[in-house]
């Protein structure tokens, strides 16, 4: 509100608004005369004692036809905005999140509606509803709605993809709560803008048709204008009070709305101090290659797992073509168990552990595999079925832990809103159990914190919420990507203790990681991901002292803490190719120093090295640990 006070423009303009509906309101008590009450001795005269705006051609007073005539001019508004608004909100919201077939009716409808003459089409309701106005100004609105829609998808398309909107997916919450709570304050601005604009239009229209003489016969805005029009060259006069009632009011609502567009996108706004929050970049823009289709048998599931990945590849889809973007990764994860992925930007961690909680970008599918959670196929289940796990079973913790969170709630509203998500419980309730987690996460004064909004707390802290709300439904399994990026080295360390409790308590965790420490500290298996495959998985310790992949090998040459003084760090040469370069054989043929030509000709499967539980895909590995061969 203070901010928008500050606007100076805006804030005039809503207490004229105000002003104006205010006199509106109560024309019955305060016009001077009654508007249809006539005086032909005084017809066509200007502004005087008696008459302060002038008088009109039959000497009915001008100011009491102003303010009696904005009862219907300013109805008609209302009608117009609440049937646009109600149809056009809601609609354009559910399009832009929900997509398929109502997203392409909405947008045929707005492309139906946009070649309708409308003037026409509100002179033949006119017509059909013996002139009744409000049933025009109803039309009116439905006609403009889908246009709302539009607008209001296309903004919903963007907030979508917001992290703080994936955290309340992976929480679990229902797409109606969703989209009422975190993504309708986003496109309140939006709203506003487009709401003042079919409201100015919806003035101009009203006026329109008091000017044709169709509609109502009581006094309007319009009508006024209709009858100055008539006297334009007798009395000039007569024109201005309607005119500038009609100027001034539209000016009015698009200042207003600019006003609060601007204050809301303040709200929202990082602070200066900070730099603004960097959205995950999605899985490198795969070209035009189509997906590499199989007819390969998948292998069981582990039984005794809580997580089981079996031959898991996902798609993409490039115009229209579905490309791959993962091929073929399979794990298992047990229960009290940490495993971390690991390898470099572009290589499909993220889209691994989004694809287990059916999290995937627009159009993307899991072509093949099996992801067996606690006996369920989740690479199978129905949108029901991933909702009921998603916060209750499978708890997320998001990278970026400020765009993790909506600016426009509490960190404690927030996790409050997961905690009765999954336990039903009463507000009271779950504000209590929001103070026991934020309790159990090491976060100083909880009740602050509770209290306090995304933008007000430090990273650590928002890291600590988030593992708090990842928390509320109890889980078995924590999935943390990159939860340790961007804080400082206390920090780091404190939300590793927090994961390590999370272990310790029998909850299952999996880490995505850069960071070869953090693994070796936290994780007990491995799983080393190039280009969209696995390309190895060992416990830590082995993986670390005798690696079996030149990839593997590459990236712990290359850890800082190795490096010489004086002397260029190591490095693996080259770059993770994007899914539209990948080689015919071994992804990583171009950047390996064992490379031959039989890597270069056909696909390397995972092979399993006997006596140790790792596998490698490698022709040519590295000599493991205890001098273990191929099978």
């Amino acid at each position: 509100m203070k901010g928008f006070v500050r606007k100076q423009a805006a804030f005039v303009s809503a207490c004229y608004l105000a002003l104006v509906i205010l006199v509106t309101l109560l024309a019955g008590w305060l016009a001077p005369y009654d508007p249809d009450e006539q005086d032909l001795t005084a017809a066509l005269q200007g502004p005087s004692g008696s008459h302060w705006l002038g008088t009109g051609e039959l000497g009915r007073d001008v100011l009491s036809r102003l303010m009696h005539g904005g009862q219907i001019t300013l109805l008609g508004v209302v009608i117009t905005l609440a049937v646009y608004l109600t149809l056009g909100v809601p609609a354009g919201m559910v399009a832009g999140y929900r997509g398929g077939w109502f997203d392409r009716l909405v947008l045929k409808s707005a492309d139906l509606i946009s070649a309708v003459p409308v003037i026409i089409v509100l002179l033949v309701v006119l017509s059909v509803f013996m002139n009744d106005e409000s049933a025009a100004m109803v039309a009116n609105g439905l006609l403009g709605a889908p246009l709302l829609a539009r607008v209001v998808r296309s903004a919903t398309l963007g907030v979508k993809e917001e992290l703080y909107v994936r955290a309340a997916v992976a929480s679990g919450i229902r797409d109606r709560v969703i989209i009422r709570r975190h993504v309708l304050p986003r496109v309140t601005g939006v709203v506003l803008v487009q709401a003042s604009v079919y409201g100015a239009y919806a003035v101009l229209l009203e006026t329109g048709l008091g000017f044709l003489g169709v509609g109502t016969t009581e006094a309007s805005w319009g009508s006024m204008v209709a009858e100055a029009s008539k006297n334009l060259g007798t009395d000039p006069w007569l024109l201005v009070p309607s005119g500038f009632m009609i100027i001034s009011f539209i000016l009015a609502l698009g200042l207003i709305a600019d006003g609060l567009r601007d204050t809301l996108a303040e709200r929202y706004a990082p602070p200066a101090d900070r730099p603004p929050s960097r959205r995950r970049a999605k899985a490198a823009a795969p070209a035009k290659v189509p997906a590499v289709r199989r007819a390969r048998e998948v292998e069981e599931p582990v039984a005794d797992a809580l997580l089981s990945v079996r031959g898991l590849t996902v798609t993409l889809p490039v115009e229209g073509v579905p490309t791959d973007v993962i091929r073929e990764v399979s794990f298992d994860l047990r229960s009290g168990e940490v495993l971390g992925i690991v390898g470099e930007t572009g290589c499909g961690k993220t889209i691994t552990a989004t694809s287990v909680l059916g999290m995937l970008p627009a159009g993307g599918e899991i072509s093949a595999g099996r992801i067996a959670f606690e006996g369920t196929d989740l690479a199978r289940a129905d949108a029901a079925t991933l909702r009921r796990v998603r916060g209750r079973r499978i708890g997320w913790i998001s990278q970026d832990p400020i765009a993790g969170l909506d600016p426009s709630f509490t960190a404690g509203a927030q996790v409050a809103e997961a905690v009765r998500v999954h336990t039903g419980c009463s507000r009271k309730e779950a504000r209590q159990r929001v103070l026991e987690l934020f309790e159990r996460v090491r976060l100083p004064d909880p009740a602050r914190v509770a209290g306090s909004y995304p933008h007000q707390l430090s990273g650590g802290m928002a890291q600590r919420v988030g593992i708090a709300a990842a928390l509320a439904g109890d889980p078995a399994l924590v999935i943390a990507d990159e939860p340790t990026t961007a804080l400082d080295v206390t920090v780091q360390a404190e939300i590793l203790d927090l994961l390590r409790e999370l272990q310790a308590g029998g909850t299952a965790v999996i880490l995505i990681t850069h960071d070869w420490g953090v693994l070796a500290d936290l994780c007990d298996r491995a799983v080393v991901m190039y280009a969209g495959e696995v390309v190895e998985e060992a416990e830590v310790t082995d993986l670390v002292t005798a690696p079996a992949h030149p990839y593997t090998a590459g990236l712990l040459k290359s850890d800082p803490h190795h490096a010489v003084p004086g002397e260029p760090l190591p490095a693996v040469e080259g770059a993770v190719p994007t899914p539209s370069k990948w080689p015919v054989g071994c992804h990583f043929q171009n950047r390996c120093p064992r490379v031959t030509e039989e890597c270069r000709t056909k696909p390397v499967v995972i092979s399993h090295l006997t006596e140790l539980e790792r596998s490698t895909r490698c022709l040519r590995p590295l000599e493991p640990i205890g001098g273990a061969a191929h099978e």
